[in-house]
């Protein structure tokens, strides 16, 4: 039995109306066989809760992250809070003059001053 019949046998296994029994049989006359070594099955459990531990971590980096996240964002937002009320202390209100801290100019020196003329 060549490799392609092997394969084929294998695949058709995982059909469900066919009977895996005679397909076993078949490839263990063909001279393959599924005798795995005693420490086969450890093996496997190792991987599989080495896999846990690291999507575990995973977690929690995406956990720390979100907790930095939110003290940086609370922490911006405070410092904008703070200056809007140093602007509205200083000014008396909180227009767009205000911000952009012009006072009690016209027009015309605003161009003078953007232009530089």
């Amino acid at each position: 039995m060549n490799k392609s019949e092997i394969k084929k046998l294998i695949i058709s296994s995982l059909d469900r109306d066919v009977d895996t029994k005679e397909i076993a049989g078949k490839l263990e006359e063909a001279g393959v066989s599924y005798n795995f070594s005693q420490t086969f099955g450890d093996k496997v459990l190792n991987k599989l809760f080495s896999a846990g531990v690291t999507i575990g971590r995973e977690v929690e980096f995406v956990k720390y992250m979100n907790v930095a996240f939110y003290r940086i964002a609370l922490t911006g937002v405070a410092a904008i809070v703070i200056l809007l009320i140093s602007i509205f202390l200083m000014q008396g209100s909180l227009s767009v003059d205000s911000f952009l801290g012009l006072g009690n100019t016209h027009d015309e020196s605003i161009i003078c001053l953007l232009t530089g003329n």
